[in-house]
């Protein structure tokens, strides 16, 4: 499926496949951003191609928040009715030295939470 998304911070086209095989390839100038799109496109099996244009010399968080935005948007129309399929699941991951968890809920109720310390400052390119 093709979507595109243009904002005045950002310009996104992107084409995903979730019955995919874990191909992608990215042009977003941002090679993090890049690098983690790729575990998601690889142990998700989504296929993903994504040019994305951004007000980067600002900073990074537009072009991300966006690219999720349409991700999000993106999924939600590829799952129509979301017949056959689990509405909730989560994984735990070691890698390194970070333990991760991540739930998910496809019943249409979407946010984000974070409850590690404060995040103050830049990570990286990101602030």
């Amino acid at each position: 499926m093709k979507a595109e998304r243009k904002t005045s911070e950002t310009e996104i086209k992107l084409e995903m496949n979730l019955r995919g095989s874990g191909k992608y390839r990215f042009d977003t100038e941002i090679p993090f951003f890049e690098h983690m799109l790729s575990h998601i496109s690889k142990h998700g099996l989504i296929d993903l191609d994504l040019w994305l244009r951004g007000d980067i010399e600002i900073d990074c968080h537009h072009s991300v928040e966006d690219t999720a935005i349409l991700l999000g948007s993106t999924i939600h129309k590829q799952l129509g009715d979301k017949a056959g399929i689990f509405r909730y699941g989560h994984f735990t991951l070691t890698m390194d030295e970070v333990l991760t968890t991540v739930a998910v809920d496809l019943g249409g109720r979407y946010f984000f939470k974070y409850t590690g310390p404060e995040l103050t400052g830049k990570f990286g390119i990101y602030d």
